[in-house]
C-alpha cells in the first residue's frame, strides 16, 4: 500500500481544481498566493469576478465533508489574505470565496469527483 504524504496529495487536489476551473472558463491569476498570515490555494477571475479558492483533498470514502475544515478561523485567514491580493493588485471588482472539495483515490491519488462549491462564505460586516 503506497502512503502519500498531505502535501502530495494536497497538490494534486490544486492541478485538478486548477484543470477543472480552466475547462470552466477560469482564468488562473495565482496559484499559493501567501502572506505571513495566510495563504490562498487559486485566485481566479471569471468575467468581471475574482474568486479565491481554498481546496481540500481528500480520499474517496472519507467520511467528513472537506467543506468542514474551512471553520471561522480559516475563512478570517483567507479573506484577510485576499483582501491584501486586491489592495496589492490594485483591483476593485466583485470577488467571492469558493471551496473545491477533490476527492482522489488513496493508492494512485487518481481524480475521482470534484465538488465546487461557489459562494462556500461570505463576508459578514
Amino acid at each position: 500500500m503506497i502512503k502519500h504524504t498531505t502535501k502530495k496529495t494536497g497538490d494534486r487536489g490544486e492541478d485538478y481544481t486548477a484543470a477543472y476551473l480552466k475547462k470552466n472558463g477560469y482564468k488562473i491569476l495565482s496559484r499559493n498566493y501567501r502572506k505571513s498570515y495566510g495563504e490562498i490555494d487559486i485566485i481566479a477571475s471569471k468575467g468581471k469576478t475574482i474568486c479565491f479558492v481554498e481546496v481540500k483533498t481528500r480520499h474517496s470514502g472519507t467520511l467528513s465533508q472537506p467543506y468542514e475544515a474551512v471553520d471561522f478561523r480559516k475563512q478570517s485567514k483567507i479573506i484577510k489574505t485576499a483582501t491584501a491580493y486586491l489592495i496589492q493588485n490594485s483591483i476593485e471588482s466583485e470577488c467571492r470565496f469558493d471551496v473545491s472539495e477533490v476527492f482522489v483515490d488513496k493508492e494512485t491519488l487518481k481524480l475521482d469527483r470534484i465538488n465546487y462549491i461557489e459562494n462556500a462564505f461570505i463576508i459578514n460586516l
